[in-house]
């Protein structure tokens, strides 16, 4: 089994992959997948799904309302300490981005974590971001890059959490298993991330910033045909659906 803190991240001794925090992503070539289920990547997922023509990450919320003014007719979405900031769009919510109008739309993201990880992992030959809703097609992806064993970059580690991301470590295992071709156990890794201490912190923010929908949603494994690859653009760092979705 991969580590479950930080510290201790390496290698899995069952697949080869390697499991690392955000900490440890900038110097990570390779093909790297940077997870975050609850919620950035799930929420992200849905947008895309939904027909947001681009989703650009960015790090801070001044730099995401600066890409709104520069880049008129963009949304934004995301959140800071779990809460949608002001001036945008939409929070950091799939229940939200699953009902909302977004065809045709651009739009900029940040979040505490996922798109932390993204920007961290500068070095990466290949970079994919992925949640549950798009295990399955992520490990398609990997496995056709032909760059080798994945490193994972679970952003929900925290060095001053011990036991935390069990649900970002959930997924990618997850992914991992699928890449692999052993059985998923989708119901008991969607129990466990339902069920985790990340869902209930979630859960707890509130209205306006979380939808009481989001955790079942995030944790809806293979909702979703297609993965989630990272673009480098002059823009930034454009999500981009790859697959048959």
């Amino acid at each position: 089994m991969p580590p479950t803190d930080p510290a201790a991240a390496g290698r899995d001794a069952t697949s080869g992959a390697r499991f690392v925090a955000t900490a440890g992503a900038g110097e990570v070539t390779g093909a790297v997948v940077v997870i975050d289920v609850l919620r950035a990547f799930s929420t992200a997922a849905y947008a895309l799904a939904g027909g947001a023509r681009h989703v650009y990450v960015v790090g801070r919320v001044d730099e995401a309302l600066a890409f709104k003014t520069t880049n008129p007719g963009t949304l934004a979405m995301g959140e800071e300490h779990g809460r949608r900031p002001p001036g945008f769009d939409f929070a950091n919510s799939p229940a939200e981005l699953s009902r909302a109008n977004v065809a045709g739309r651009v739009i900029v993201q940040r979040t505490s974590a996922g798109t932390q990880g993204v920007i961290a992992a500068r070095a990466a030959t290949r970079l994919w971001c992925a949640a549950l809703v798009t295990a399955s097609a992520t490990a398609t992806a990997v496995g056709a890059a032909g760059l080798g064993r994945p490193t994972y970059v679970i952003t929900g580690w925290s060095a001053s959490e011990p036991g935390s991301g069990a649900d970002d470590l959930a997924t990618a295992e997850l992914i991992e298993r699928a890449r692999s071709g052993l059985p998923l156990e989708a119901e008991a890794t969607a129990a466990l991330v339902a069920t985790s201490e990340e869902a209930a912190r979630t859960l707890l923010v509130g209205a306006g910033h979380v939808d009481p929908e989001d955790v079942a949603l995030s944790v809806a494994v293979d909702a979703f045909d297609f993965a989630i690859e990272v673009t480098r653009t002059p823009l930034g760092l454009r999500l981009d659906r790859s697959g048959p979705g």
